[in-house]
């Protein structure tokens, strides 16, 4: 077993410099990410008892992601890349201080910290997609998303309960308002020591300076149709886990023991396929990730009490870095084609992509608060997961046309044209 162990670390010594120095920024960095997926809507549904209020804080975020990708388009012309990397990640403390100092939980207030939320996603998530592409290959991508996923699912067997008794233990419980506080400092902490981390790397700028086009190619519309259906689930399943366990069981610590549990198996799976899969091997693993997460949103529909919420969050677990898994090499090798046939710098797809996610993620959103305002919350929180676990299905046959299409083109064979509607959605998203 020793002797297994030293030749994983081997192997990773083996990667290049910034493989490693992302790698491990990304490691500190995923201290603070079940903070802020988490424990931030928590707060919200605590103090306004309100599930509408949490998916609004989301739509914000998620309003102001994209339009930080654009922003950050315009920054790598002027600024190092590690700096606005950095700045992302001390952005989302800056977050929940704005959160923590509101003393009522204002839409408007809700807002502005949503939106600044956004831009530290933009900034992270915009940076941290081109570096990871820049850094990779098609070859070694599900070593490096499995080797993140299983650093970040085993310190998500620590985080979420230790500060969700933490929460509770704060002040004998009475005092929340202070333990957030306490925790918020210690975001900042972390999000310094990963920006440090983060400038041991020689990470260099996109060549090309136009990242705004309107045009693409037609292997890259199906890619966005595909971004569309990852989006539809984003748009408030971030948020979904923390509203169902507040309103059906009631307490942080309860949240961050069902957060946990079945963490450290997926973290074991996930390194394991991401070691030994090959690039042939995605469309089983999305499969199989699509599939969990479509049992767990029917079960908890079904039942809809405590055991449902758990079965949904330990399944959810390990449906979502499988989905990841597949989908963000699938994603890179796309545009690694497309950005060679149509000779653009590969920073412009990652932007565009993220026009894709965000109709995903507003039709998503918008489904909940659609049956929350017109049938009732309840009825949102349990078929709104459902409606959107089936269409994600969908995602199945898509992501497989894209992967044999690509192939097709990559081999010199002309692609077929795609779907009208799926182009005209998509030129009309950017």
């Amino acid at each position: 077993m020793l002797n297994k162990l030293k030749q994983e670390v081997i192997h990773f010594r083996n990667q290049p410099h910034n493989f490693r120095i992302l790698v491990l920024t990304n490691l500190v960095y995923a201290f603070v990410l079940p903070v802020i997926d988490i424990f931030v809507a928590a707060y919200v549904m605590r103090s306004s008892n309100d599930p509408n209020k949490v998916v609004i804080y989301q739509l914000t975020i998620y309003t102001g992601i994209p339009l930080t990708f654009l922003l950050n388009g315009f920054l790598l012309k002027h600024f190092n890349i590690r700096k606005l990397y950095s700045a992302g990640m001390m952005l989302s403390a800056v977050s929940m201080v704005i959160m923590m100092s509101l003393k009522s939980l204002s839409v408007v207030g809700i807002g502005v910290a949503g939106l600044t939320m956004g831009l530290s996603f933009g900034f992270y998530w915009s940076n941290r997609d081109y570096l990871a592409l820049a850094i990779t290959n098609d070859g070694n991508r599900n070593y490096y998303y499995g080797l993140e996923t299983f650093f970040y699912t085993i310190i998500a067997v620590v985080i979420p309960v230790t500060i969700g008794w933490f929460i509770e233990g704060w002040g004998g419980g009475t005092d929340v308002h202070g333990a957030y506080l306490v925790i918020t400092g210690l975001v900042f902490l972390v999000t310094i020591v990963a920006s440090i981390v983060c400038f041991r790397g020689t990470f260099t700028n996109p060549e090309q300076k136009k990242y705004v086009f309107f045009k693409f190619h037609p292997l890259w519309y199906k890619l966005l149709s595909l971004a569309m259906l990852k989006g539809l689930a984003q748009g408030f399943l971030v948020t979904a886990p923390a509203m169902l366990i507040m309103l059906l069981l009631g307490k942080e610590g309860a949240l961050g023991s069902a957060q946990s549990i079945g963490a450290v198996i997926a973290a074991v799976v996930m390194y394991i396929l991401g070691r030994l899969s090959k690039p042939e091997d995605r469309i089983k693993i999305f499969a199989a990730g699509l599939g969990l997460f479509a049992i767990g949103a029917i079960v908890n529909g079904l039942l809809f009490d405590s055991t449902g919420v758990v079965i949904f969050i330990l399944l959810l677990l390990i449906a979502k870095p499988l989905m990841d898994l597949a989908y963000f090499p699938i994603q890179f090798k796309v545009i690694d084609i497309v950005s060679k046939i149509e000779q653009r710098g590969e920073f412009a797809y990652i932007l565009n992509h993220e026009a894709g996610l965000y109709t995903g993620r507003f039709l998503g959103a918008g489904t909940f608060l659609m049956l929350a305002w017109f049938v009732s919350t309840e009825a949102a929180l349990r078929y709104a997961i459902i409606i959107i676990a089936l269409l994600q299905l969908c995602s199945v046959f898509v992501a497989k046309r894209i992967i044999s299409d690509g192939e097709k083109i990559a081999s010199g064979v002309p692609d077929e044209a795609p779907a009208k509607v799926v182009g005209a959605v998509a030129e009309s998203i950017v």
